[in-house]
């Protein structure tokens, strides 16, 4: 017949197995039998109130109210639940404290976990928060503060309501914080967090979606980026689609589809997209720029910049060794410093560029070349040209134009 074992409240006794339930009493101090000493019940430990187990602990359950100290293991086969304290255990926080390492199937506490060594289990609930100090493995964990873990973790589900600090890798399907979070690297399906995200390793990721800020260090390989406010990162990145309402800082290379910032983006080493990039105001990239689509309203600053469809910039193009695009259009007293090459250039009212090689050039009110060279060319009102102008097919110039050298029509442009 199953035995049901009570420890009276502030009683220390000494237990070795327990074939069927025990209840423990208020700041009951139990010990184990054996090296080391261990407590084994078959059945549920029904915790009264707070209570110490001074030895390492295995049930089939661990149920009450109050605080909870385990110095060994824990083990428990089906569910850890620890309310707080009503009437009957006042001013009982509900807690776990395990010094060793813990196992359950589910845990539910409303306040606080803590666990010093390994922890394994399917589903977590706790309303306050949970610090690890070693390995963490679940399917989901649910915590209404904050969650700490010193090593890797490895859940297919996190949801916490403050913050979470893991400093070492993770592996995780979904992360969902409603404050700031931090990871060691690793791996990461979906990322959604409302205030900060900062990843300390090389991480691997489906998607993040942040409100504040993100940095990631090392070489990170994911999809599409979203941000409220700065995207930094350490290293080189690859991505889908990057939209940032703020500043984008790439101290390495980037490779992806599209770009779109409010603010400004700077790449220390190439910045490569298939798609397009739209940004509100500058672009610095260290290295080559290549992208389908070209639109920035402020300066853009690289070694080169290669667009396979149009560019349009509203400010200035510094480059060492030119523009290539489809098209290019320069804003209203723009400035381009190095070559450009395209099939249709307009270069905007007062802007002014130095070499233009194209299909079609077309100056407008006031702007200033040094060389032209193209099939046809538009020249309006009041515009400067200090070198020489070849064409082709047709040359139209307004009044009031000024050549340094007559315009030449050839059989062939240099090229």
């Amino acid at each position: 017949m199953p035995q049901k074992i009570e420890v009276p409240p502030r009683t220390p006794q000494t237990l070795g197995s327990v074939d069927g339930d025990l209840t423990v009493g208020d700041q009951a101090i139990i010990k184990g039998g054996g090296t080391p000493s261990k407590v084994t019940v078959s059945g549920a430990v029904h915790c009264q109130g707070s209570c110490v187990f001074d030895c390492s602990l295995a049930a089939g359950s661990l149920l009450g109210r109050g605080e909870v100290l385990v110095k060994g293991d824990l083990e428990i086969k089906e569910q850890v639940k620890i309310e707080n304290g009503g009437f009957e255990v006042p001013r009982r926080r509900a807690a776990v404290h395990v010094e060793g390492k813990m196992t359950a199937r589910i845990v539910d506490i409303d306040n606080e976990l803590t666990v010093n060594k390994d922890f394994e289990a399917e589903t977590v609930d706790v309303g306050g928060r949970i610090q690890i100090r070693g390995s963490s493995k679940a399917k989901s964990i649910d915590v209404g503060g904050s969650l700490t873990t010193t090593e890797q973790i490895e859940a297919q589900k996190i949801d916490v309501g403050g913050a979470i600090t893991i400093e070492s890798a993770v592996r995780v399907d979904e992360l969902d914080v409603g404050g700031s979070a931090k990871v060691g690297g690793g791996r990461i399906g979906k990322v959604d967090v409302g205030g900060s995200f900062e990843s300390t390793g090389s991480l691997e990721f489906d998607s993040i979606d942040v409100g504040g800020s993100v940095t990631l260090t090392g070489k990170s390989i994911g999809g599409d980026i979203d941000v409220g406010g700065l995207c930094r990162v350490q290293g080189d990145l690859q991505f889908g689609t990057i939209d940032v309402g703020g500043l984008v800082e790439i101290s390495g290379s980037a490779k992806g589809n599209n770009l779109d910032v409010g603010g400004r983006v700077q790449v220390g080493g190439a910045l490569q997209l298939s798609g397009k990039i739209d940004v509100g105001g500058l672009v610095e990239v260290d290295g080559d720029f290549t992208a389908h689509e070209v639109d920035v309203g402020g300066r853009i600053k690289a070694k080169s910049l290669s667009a396979t469809g149009k560019v349009d910039v509203g400010g200035s193009i510094n480059t060492t060794t030119g523009v290539s695009a489809s098209s290019v259009r320069i804003g209203r007293r723009g400035e381009v410093i190095g070559p450009i090459r395209a099939k249709e250039v307009v270069i905007g009212r007062r802007a002014q560029v130095e070499d233009v090689y194209a299909d079609t050039i077309i100056l407008e009110d006031k702007a200033r070349a040094r060389n032209l060279y193209a099939e046809k060319m538009t020249i309006e009102s009041g515009c400067q040209i200090i070198g020489e102008v070849q064409y082709t097919d047709s040359l139209r110039a307004e009044r009031n134009a000024f050549f340094a050298k007559a315009p030449v029509k050839v059989e062939k442009l240099p090229q």
